[in-house]
């Protein structure tokens, strides 16, 4: 099953390229034998998207048909890595062909662009930056993943 990041602008040369590069790549690495994979990435370029309607349409747009629609959203859900681990262990199990992890712009989701979620995450109560977000996501993606593929987690 394909992991996918979806999200609103394009992250520049640095540091949070650089990580969630990695993160990717290492997730992708890790999960071919299990058959998660590729860990990937879509980057909408936000200057022709005047408001949080026009993001969230192009968002919903990148969706393949049969996709697992994830949104990052402060009311969302804050999963512990084994939650989200088991959660895309299922998806996987029941034969989702991809899961989208879509990050919206600096207003959020329009949530009347997108079918009705399967899950809706977040990373806690408090803010972050959206470069930062992507980089927790990738992490939490491919901790996910080296979970399922019953590689030794820092709390065991």
């Amino acid at each position: 099953m394909k992991l996918r990041i979806a999200a609103i602008g394009r992250l520049k040369s640095g540091p949070e390229r650089t990580l969630v590069d990695d993160y990717l790549e290492r997730g992708t690495a890790t999960g071919r034998a299990i058959g998660l994979g590729p860990l990937a990435e879509t980057e909408l370029d936000n200057r022709s998207l005047k408001s949080a309607n026009d993001e969230s349409r192009a968002l919903a747009a990148s969706l393949d048909p049969g996709a697992r629609l994830v949104l990052l959203d402060e009311r969302g859900k804050a999963l512990g890595s084994r939650q989200l681990a088991r959660q895309v262990g299922q998806w996987r199990d029941e034969g989702v062909r991809e899961a989208v992890f879509c990050i919206g712009g600096a207003d959020g989701h329009d949530r009347s662009q997108f079918p009705q979620p399967d899950l809706m995450l977040a990373f806690g109560p408090a803010v972050f930056p959206h470069k930062l977000v992507r980089v927790m996501l990738a992490e939490q993606l491919y901790r996910a993943v080296s979970i399922l593929a019953g590689t030794p987690y820092h709390r065991d």
